[in-house]
């Protein structure tokens, strides 16, 4: 779980305003702190299915978002991946 500061400095950060959560960039950017925070769990405790599930089902959710926004608008996929830091 991410605290309500960092989702909402993630919203300040990557949406138009205070109240901007619907948009793809903020979305994408919650999925991926989310997936950082699930990652360390599970490295930690290498056993825990029930998580491995989730952070498979949040990757398949941020994959789908970012297929989203690369059909849409190329520019702002591209700045995304860049701000984020997914790809290599």
């Amino acid at each position: 779980m991410i605290t309500k500061e960092e989702k909402q400095a993630l919203i300040e950060q990557f949406g138009d305003g205070p109240d901007d959560t619907g948009t793809s960039e903020v979305q994408i950017a919650i999925f991926t702190k989310r997936i950082e925070r699930l990652t360390e769990h599970l490295k930690e405790h290498p056993k825990d299915f029930s998580t491995r599930q989730g952070l498979l089902k949040l990757v398949g959710k941020r994959r789908r978002l970012l297929n989203y926004l690369m059909d849409r608008d190329i520019e702002r996929y591209r700045a995304i991946i860049g701000e984020l830091g997914l790809r290599k």
